[in-house]
């Protein structure tokens, strides 16, 4: 039976194009941290914008989403591109990645806490993870109105403890709400070498 979450994702999904979708910002500022070959992970992938990117710079990628129709709609457009994504109606939630799987993880907009110590330790040692998501500090009324969806004030860098920050950025509300990252927090962490 389908979720009312699964649902709601699978409508969504039936009426985007998946050739507009863009990777997160903290993927796309801190790209060049990448490495050249290695394998990949498209958390809550949704169309794969992610995924994309991951894979148009030569990593072999997986990108998993519970919704059928994102993952069918990402599937065409990677073969139509000519992109090696296996993409994968998975529920990270029941079936995590495997320790040691991964030599980059992205999450964006995807919160479940119970899962950060999966990710982390899902990372090789050298890996990386790009993590993107909203906060509850907000100057508008972008993102899921529910706070357990949203972090608390540098509750991701308390969520990763282990991994070598690279690059964190959140603002709150300090200064101009006008400018900035607003609603968002950054994170761009390494897993130590063995």
């Amino acid at each position: 039976m389908t979720s009312d979450l699964e649902q709601k994702w699978n409508q969504r999904y039936a009426e985007a194009d998946p050739a507009a979708a863009t990777p997160c910002a903290v993927l796309e500022q801190f790209a060049h941290l990448l490495p050249p070959d290695g394998a990949a992970l498209d958390v809550a992938c949704g169309l794969g914008g992610n995924a994309s990117l991951l894979a148009g710079r030569g990593l072999v990628t997986r990108a998993w989403d519970r919704s059928p129709v994102g993952i069918a709609k990402l599937r065409e457009h990677a073969e139509e591109h000519g992109l090696p994504i296996r993409a994968e109606v998975r529920d990270v939630e029941r079936e995590p990645p495997d320790p040691g799987a991964f030599d980059v993880i992205v999450v964006s907009y995807f919160l479940e806490r119970a899962l950060a110590p999966a990710l982390a330790t899902a990372l090789r040692p050298g890996g990386l993870l790009f993590y993107q998501t909203w906060t509850r500090e907000a100057v508008d009324d972008r993102g899921p109105g529910n706070p357990d969806f949203r972090l608390a004030p540098n509750e991701l860098l308390e969520l990763f403890p282990d991994l070598r920050l690279l690059a964190y950025r959140e603002e709150g509300l300090f200064g101009d709400p006008a400018e900035g990252l607003r609603n968002e927090a950054w994170l761009v962490g390494a897993r130590p070498p063995a």
